[in-house]
């Protein structure tokens, strides 16, 4: 068992690499650099345009693009040039993607009943995308498939008796400690960032607690949120009403200036 540690401590030094701040200040591990997360983003839009149907109907694209450029327009990166597309399909759903990426579905507008709870939504997807979520998503699993990999050689050398066993229970764990936390986290911060990103364009962040009870309504009984990747419906509501101190003096201050209504 004593090569075993010099390969968790290699696993341990490449998992303090590479190591930045979010903007709300939570540490993140980031191995992709900005270049490399554009042309995944591009490379995922331009496979689900061929995939997925784009709405046709010339008023709700209007209505989507509408929302998503005032949301983009408070962005601190305005070199980004954003593509949004609407696809014509039931789910309730919406993205962004690096590299200037926003897909919103049709069935979202059965529940975000107007420009501010569309918004709510819009933002937390950008807001994922200005916080680098997907290059740390794609950083940790790489780490964590490296470190499972790392673990198997060492066990093997080791000689260890029922090592699938170990490996089993290995991988269980990098998914419950390690991946579904860290999911929930980018949630929660997601939440915080986009709803400061829809009061400085002018919606009304007041609504996202209306979206998210519309969201409860719409999508039923939720499992254990230790197993979840987005925080319970409460939790999230919770959160959301917390904020609403903060970020009522960015949407008193937007209001101030001339927009334009999305409908």
């Amino acid at each position: 068992m004593n090569k075993l540690v010099p390969l968790l401590f290699i696993s341990l030094l490449m998992s303090a690499c590479a190591t930045h701040k979010s903007p709300t200040g939570r540490s993140q591990m980031l191995l992709f650099d900005k270049n490399k997360m554009s042309q995944m983003g591009e490379q995922s839009f331009v496979a689900m345009k061929k995939s997925e149907k784009i709405s046709q109907d010339k008023q709700k694209t209007a209505y989507v693009n509408c929302v998503a450029n005032r949301i983009t327009a408070v962005l601190p990166d305005q070199t980004q040039q954003w593509e949004v597309v609407l696809f014509d399909s039931k789910q309730v759903n919406a993205f962004a993607l690096p590299g200037g990426y926003i897909g919103v579905y049709t069935g979202l507008l059965e529940v975000a009943a107007d420009q501010d709870q569309l918004a709510t939504v819009v933002g937390h997807e950008v807001a994922h995308v200005l916080a680098r979520h997907g290059n740390e998503q794609v950083s940790r699993s790489q780490m964590t498939n490296t470190g499972i990999q790392l673990a198997d050689v060492a066990l093997g050398a080791g000689g260890v008796a029922n090592k699938d066993l170990y490996m089993a229970g290995l991988g269980l764990g990098a998914q419950v400690g390690i991946l579904l936390p860290f999911g929930r986290d980018q949630e929660s911060e997601a939440d915080e960032l986009g709803l400061e990103l829809m009061a400085k364009a002018g919606f009304n962040p007041a609504m996202s607690v209306t979206l998210w009870q519309n969201m409860a309504k719409a999508g039923g009984e939720q499992g254990p949120e230790l197993f979840s990747t987005h925080p319970s419906h409460s939790t999230r509501i919770a959160d959301l009403q917390a904020l609403q101190d903060k970020v009522s003096p960015l949407y008193l201050a937007a209001k101030k200036q001339s927009l334009p209504q999305c409908k």
